[in-house]
């Protein structure tokens, strides 16, 4: 069987792929991109309609090009960031296939590198760079049995309020997604709950300047650690309808219902944790230490920013907030749909080699991973907090194209020092 041969295989061409194959493209490493299905196909097909970026256009990009058509303050919609991220792959004319599907990826014995199985036949790669990002695998965890009359689909799933039967609708997760899937129900005149667990709340913008803006001048976007115990916290933001900052509080005044994190089912009930008003107040503090750290940062370089006391100003607790509650009959609540905004996990079963943990965890340094020739690519914290962002993507990516070129000077040498010495004519 003729098998196809290339040095670097990239497994995925959304953002983190494209970057790559722009960095190996001009460093001349030989390299091939395969996308099962199309371009930046996540962004068309697992977004809701009405989803723009939460990041202006200015900051949410490559660097050698601008998003066609989108203001440089404005948020991009999801099929504009689709369009552009193909745009962006045509510019450097990227080595991408698609409707290509990768099955499984093993070490070969006896030889250098790795043998790729795929929907089109056998590849064979020096190196393989798994690209396919951290949205992989909706995560729905396990509380609500499927039963008749309620229907439940991760956001992933979510498109608009048409989609969804009549009736009220819970939405379980107050990142981006649930804040502003359950806000746009509510503005579709359904009955929300939103069931809010941990989250940071940044200020959309503070004293003239968007909080991508403020997160890189302080230096939040290169920490390069999770802080211990934020592991699962979730950023809640929003570019929606111009931008806005997220308010809770504002959210209930408008009629949406806040619940404690979801716990557990029984007999057609739900119940709740009892930390509603804890996740809120410390969403407020991690608000407020943004302000002050924004403020600190002004005075010490002596910056011509209006001050803005007003974005100070936090709101009575609702009552939903000081009386919470923590049990919901849900056929009494007239709930018909549950939207799990919780979520997702990575699925590397497609690959097959010794850089996993015991809990399928990819095992890497900065993508590096502890197999040598395969490396991973768009995680969050891949490198740093900022890795999953567009622009992250394209630093992280440079990085691992720099280590892939060195390590062929590295092979080459091995090659050159196996030939015979040449006497001296």
């Amino acid at each position: 069987m003729v098998m196809e041969k290339t040095d670097t295989l990239v497994i995925g061409a959304g953002q983190a792929g494209i970057a790559l194959s722009e960095h190996l493209s001009q460093l001349d490493v030989p390299h091939l991109v395969l996308e099962r299905q199309r371009i930046a196909e996540r962004w068309r097909s697992q977004r809701w309609d009405s989803l723009v970026c939460n990041g202006p256009a200015w900051h949410d990009r490559f660097p050698g090009l601008a998003i066609a058509d989108v203001a440089a303050d404005a948020f991009a919609a999801k099929e504009q960031v689709a369009d552009y991220l193909e745009a962006y792959a045509r510019h450097f004319k990227a080595p991408i296939r698609t409707g290509v599907e990768v099955t499984r990826v093993t070490r070969n014995s006896g030889r250098p590198g790795f043998t790729v199985e795929t929907s089109a036949g056998l590849i064979e790669a020096q190196r393989v760079v798994a690209a396919t990002g951290p949205f992989q695998r909706p995560l729905i965890p396990p509380i609500l049995p499927e039963q008749p009359g309620i229907t439940q689909l991760h956001s992933a799933a979510y498109r608009n309020p048409q989609q969804l039967p009549a009736g009220a609708v819970l939405v379980v997760g107050s990142g981006s997604s649930g804040v502003q899937i359950a806000d746009e129900l509510h503005r579709a005149n359904r009955k929300v709950y939103l069931s809010v667990g941990p989250h940071d709340r940044p200020p959309r913008s503070y004293r003239q300047r968007d909080f991508c803006w403020w997160l890189g001048v302080l230096g939040e976007w290169d920490a390069q650690k999770v802080q211990p115990g934020r592991e699962h916290v979730t950023i809640a933001v929003s570019g929606a309808r111009g931008g806005h900052t997220v308010d809770f509080r504002r959210l209930a005044e408008q009629g949406i219902t806040l619940l404690g994190m979801t716990r557990d089912y029984a007999q057609g009930v739900l119940r709740f944790q009892p930390d509603l008003a804890a996740n809120i107040a410390a969403g407020d503090a991690n608000y407020l230490a943004l302000l002050d750290a924004a403020d600190a940062y002004i005075e010490r370089n002596g910056l011509d920013l209006p001050p803005e006391p007003q974005a100070r100003l936090i709101g009575p607790d609702p009552a939903c907030v000081s009386h919470p509650l923590l049990e919901l009959d849900l056929a009494a609540a007239g709930i018909t749909t549950v939207i799990w905004a919780t979520g997702f996990a990575v699925d590397y079963s497609w690959l097959q080699v010794d850089t996993f943990d015991d809990k399928g965890k990819p095992l890497h340094q900065r993508g590096i991973s502890a197999e040598p020739g395969v490396y991973f690519l768009g995680l969050p914290w891949l490198s740093r907090r900022g890795s999953s962002f567009i622009w992250g993507v394209w630093h992280d990516a440079k990085f691992i194209a720099d280590h892939i070129a060195t390590q062929r000077k590295y092979q080459a040498y091995q090659v050159a020092a196996a030939q015979p010495a040449t006497a001296p004519a």
